[in-house]
């Protein structure tokens, strides 16, 4: 005579034990950080203009002059650096670049 199987029922979904203690989520160091503000550009940036490159990245810190402006949905700007090396660039990671007033020679009366 054969044995007859035991049946075994799935534990109840009420007993799950308790709700696990809320950790903040953390943000590694490695994952990209999205700016939304980049969509809407930086005003005033044009061809031919003197700019810093901000943020992090490839030339970060240089002077460059903007080549072209491309449109879409994050603006960006085709530009060239003093050494000679282009990029494109978000809007609003440049900065216009203050500019100098032009230099006299020396001996040349000022204010006249």
């Amino acid at each position: 005579m054969t044995r007859k199987r035991r049946v075994t029922y799935p534990p109840p979904r009420s007993s799950k034990g308790p709700a696990p203690a809320y950790v903040p989520q953390v943000t590694p160091p490695t994952v990209a950080v999205i700016n939304r503000q980049a969509s809407q550009g930086k005003a005033g940036i044009e061809v031919g203009m003197r700019v810093t490159i901000l943020g992090t990245g490839l030339f970060a810190g240089e002077t460059a002059t903007v080549e072209s402006i491309v449109g879409g949905v994050i603006p960006a700007a085709a530009v060239r650096t003093e050494a000679g090396r282009t990029r494109r660039v978000r809007t609003i990671d440049l900065a216009p670049v203050a500019r100098r007033a032009p230099q006299r020679p020396e001996g040349e009366p000022v204010g006249e």
